[in-house]
This record gives structure tokens, C-alpha cells and sequence, in this order.
């Protein structure tokens, strides 16, 4: 899929103006590269190539076009030897200037003296092939790049450092030497191998893949986020809500029903969680109106896709059909019923429109119930689980499944070992189980997955 022999070069900052920007090689020429558009201090002898360079060092001087003498850019250059580098190659870093123009040039340098233009995350791609690390800290690695969070940074971090790779190494080896004693008693029939219980192992593994599942949802939510849809009938104060949340003025509110016409998103960082808030339009029963009607569309799509709906009603009005057709919109949804304008006369009438939900009163205006509104909406995130600092969180919805597959192939392992089958039908499953885990370290995994993993990768990384 990716030759690993030659040179790859790439932009590793996001294009645009900024203070610094790099580009980046790695590979057997990226020191020959280096040298032939490099010049050390001053360019007042750029016919003289630098002959060599300390690796792991800094070096100042300008980057020179070696064809026509031109001087780029006024640059800082690190060449890393291997294997003491990201890919365990050699390894060059040109620090530019952060425009579009000193960066594109140096890039197009590189790639005259003989690099290859890079596919996204094929510097990642080469650290795992080199055995730097595995595929699951590769993975991240485009974690941490896209973490919104502290907490979700953690996750990552701890998952880069090998925390997760190290438990399911351990399971799969125990996994490994049962299914070693088992292969022998089946190759070695009619020797004289020494019995040994299998089933203790068999349970062992089995409470380890459920722990590692348990907190699965947990990890995926610090790493992905909560699509939160604030959603009611116009004039209810889901924007006012919105910016209540966000303690800022995001969102335009007026006392005037259908001021917000389209939806608006803004991440919160909510006790580590990242929370996409997305204000809708109000929804009515009924209207001729045709913005009206796109809008309603649009605030029943962003409530569909929502996994949490906060439904918000207005405590000083009675209950209209509108609220019970919302109410029925969210039905089966994770839900919380936010009951606005706490700070008005109460009006008549019951408001139990959604009873299985739990309820919040609140002021958007005032912010009265605001923190008990965020504690509930952490609550039913995590619906009640009380996790252990030290458990290594799953964040991936590719590792939640491998993991799952083999719980699957382990709980019919321990099946067949119960009911007294001969071993091979044991081995099947563990053999399936111990390929499983494979996949998310990288033992076991084909090109074909690797492609998509690191397709997701930006150019550079």
C-alpha cells in the first residue's frame, strides 16, 4: 500500500498565517535533501553545501533555492538521526515562517530534490510499520489532535502512552498460552502433557473484556462528544438557554416568537465532556409559512441526529399541542425536560410532558437551576457509573467492537470447556479471540484496515 524506502515530505503545521510553520521529511534522504537547500548563518556562500550536520540539534540559516540561488526563507532546521525519531528514520524539520507562500516553497524544494509528496498520516503510518508504536497509540495520535477536552486529552494521552496496548497485550498472552496448551494436547495426543484447568483462564479473560466494555461508552464520549439538540416551540428560551450554558451572548434572543430561523452549534466543555449544543428553531403544530417550515425541518433532522434533547418548556404558559408533538419527537431519545422562566408566575396546568424524563427548573434569564441542569445532563451521560482513576478507557468504536467479538469468541470458548468438548472446538474460538485482540494493537491487522485508519490522518502527521 506505502513504500516504506524512500523519502516523504509534507507541511506538519495548519496552512494559514502564523508564527511557525514546518515542513517536515522522513526517510534515507532526508539528510542529502536537507543539505542541498539548507545554508547555515548567513546565505553569503550558498554554492557551498553544508557537509554535515549535528542531528538533534537546532541550526540556524536560510533555505535556498539550489537552482537559481534564491533565498526563501530565514528558517531553524532539526535533523534527527534514526532511529532516535518519530518513524525511526532519519528524520528532517524545517521551521519556517507560518505563511502560505515560505511554506509551499520550501515544500516544493523538497520535493525537487527528490521527495515524495506524503499521504495523510503516513509519518504515523511508518512510526507503527517501524515498531515505534502500535496501532492503537497510532490511533492516538489523531486523538490527541482532535481532542476538545482536558479530560479527552487524558484519555488520549494515557491511550499514546500504552496504557490500554499494555492490557490487551497481557490478556491476549494469557489467551495465547492456553491456546498453546490446548494445540499440544491435540498435536501430542498420545504423549504425556500434564492436565491443566483451563477454565479459571477462560473466566479471567472473560471479566477483563467486560471491564475493558463497561467503561467503553465513557471513553468514546470524552473522545467524540454529546450532540445535544435544545429543542421546544418558539419563545420558550432555548436560545436564551443556549447562551446561559455558554455564559456568553451567542445566540440573538428577542421577545419576538421565531427569532432563531436556523441551527446554531457550539461546543461546551462540560466536567470533561464535550457537549455539541445545537439551538433550534421553535417548533409549531401547524404554519403556512415556508421559512417556517424549512425551519421546522431542519430542528427535527438536528433532533433525530441528537444523542441527548433537551426539551424545554415555558413554565409561565400552559402546555400547547406543539410541546406534546416535540414531546413525541424525542420519545426514545435520552432526554431532560428543562422548565424555563422559573423567575415568572407559574401559569395552570400540569407539565408532566415527558414523566420517564428527569426534570430541571430553571431561569435562562437569571441562571437560577443552571448547575443542577449541568450535573443532570452529566448524569444521564454517564447514567450513574462511578469510574476508577486507574481503569484505561476504550474511546474507539473500532475497539469497542474487536472487544466485544472477543467476549464472544471467549463466552463460547468457556461454553464448549463446560459441555466437555473435545479441544479443538475450544481452540477455534480462542484462536478467533486472540486474532480479535490482535486487530487493536496491530498484530493481526490487514492493509486493507490500515488504509482507513490512517486515511483519516492529516497530510503531515
Amino acid at each position: 500500500m506505502y513504500s516504506l524506502d524512500d523519502t516523504i515530505a509534507a507541511i506538519s503545521t495548519p496552512i494559514g498565517e502564523g508564527g511557525i510553520g514546518i515542513v517536515r521529511m522522513s526517510g534515507p534522504e532526508a539528510l542529502s535533501i536537507l543539505q542541498k537547500i539548507f545554508v547555515k548563518g548567513k546565505p553569503t556562500n550558498i554554492q557551498s553545501p553544508i557537509s554535515n550536520l549535528q542531528p538533534h540539534h537546532l541550526h540556524y540559516g536560510h533555505v535556498v533555492d539550489p537552482e537559481t540561488s534564491e533565498v526563501i526563507d530565514e528558517v531553524l532546521v532539526c535533523y534527527m538521526k534514526a532511529p532516535r525519531t518519530y518513524t525511526r528514520q532519519d528524520v528532517a524539520e524545517i521551521n519556517c515562517h507560518g505563511g502560505i507562500a515560505p511554506l509551499r516553497r520550501t515544500l516544493e524544494l523538497c520535493l525537487r530534490q527528490g521527495a515524495r509528496l506524503a499521504s495523510p498520516g503516513e509519518f504515523t503510518l511508518r512510526a507503527f510499520v517501524n515498531g515505534r508504536i502500535d496501532l492503537a497509540q497510532a490511533e492516538a495520535v489523531l486523538d490527541i489532535v482532535r481532542a476538545k477536552t482536558e479530560a479527552g486529552l487524558r484519555v488520549a494521552v494515557d491511550q499514546l502512552e500504552g496504557r490500554l496496548s499494555d492490557q490487551v497485550r497481557a490478556l491476549r498472552g494469557q489467551l495465547v498460552d492456553v491456546l498453546a496448551y490446548l494445540e499440544a494436547t491435540i498435536d501430542f495426543e498420545e504423549d504425556d502433557i500434564p492436565e491443566r484447568d483451563i477454565a479459571p483462564d477462560l473466566e479471567e479473560a472473560r471479566r477483563q473484556l467486560e471491564q475493558l466494555l463497561a467503561h467503553a461508552d465513557r471513553g468514546m464520549i470524552y473522545r467524540q462528544g454529546i450532540r445535544t439538540a435544545i429543542v421546544g416551540r418558539p419563545n420558550v428560551g432555548k436560545s436564551s438557554l443556549l447562551n446561559a450554558l455558554l455564559r456568553t451572548s451567542r445566540a440573538i434572543v428577542t421577545p419576538i416568537p421565531g427569532t432563531t430561523r436556523d441551527t446554531l452549534e457550539e461546543t461546551l466543555n462540560l466536567q470533561g465532556i464535550p457537549l455539541v449544543l445545537v439551538d433550534t428553531a421553535g417548533i409549531v403544530a401547524e404554519t403556512e409559512n415556508v421559512i417556517e417550515q424549512l425551519s421546522i425541518e431542519r430542528s427535527r433532522r438536528a433532533l433525530a441526529q441528537a444523542d441527548l434533547a433537551l426539551l424545554v418548556v415555558d413554565r409561565s404558559e400552559s402546555l400547547t399541542e406543539a410541546d406534546h408533538q416535540i414531546a413525541g419527537l424525542a420519545a426514545g431519545k435520552a432526554a431532560i425536560l428543562v422548565i424555563n422562566k422559573i423567575d415568572l408566575p407559574r401559569a395552570g396546568g400540569s407539565l408532566d410532558i415527558m414523566p420517564e424524563a428527569p426534570r430541571v427548573e430553571i431561569s435562562a434569564l437569571t441562571g437560577d437551576g443552571l448547575e443542577e441542569l449541568e450535573e443532570t445532563i452529566v448524569e444521564v451521560v454517564f447514567s450513574g457509573q462511578v469510574l476508577a482513576s486507574d481503569e484505561p478507557l476504550v474511546s474507539s468504536s473500532r475497539h469497542k467492537d474487536i472487544l466485544r467479538r472477543a467476549l464472544d469468541c471467549v463466552a463460547s470458548a468457556q461454553g464448549a470447556h463446560t459441555r466437555g468438548m473435545p479441544a479443538d472446538f475450544v481452540a477455534i474460538d480462542l484462536t478467533s479471540a486472540v486474532n480479535a485482540l490482535g486487530e487493536i494493537t496491530g498484530e493481526t491487522v490487514t492493509e486493507d484496515l490500515l488504509e482507513v485508519i490512517f486515511s483519516e490522518f492529516c497530510v503531515g502527521k
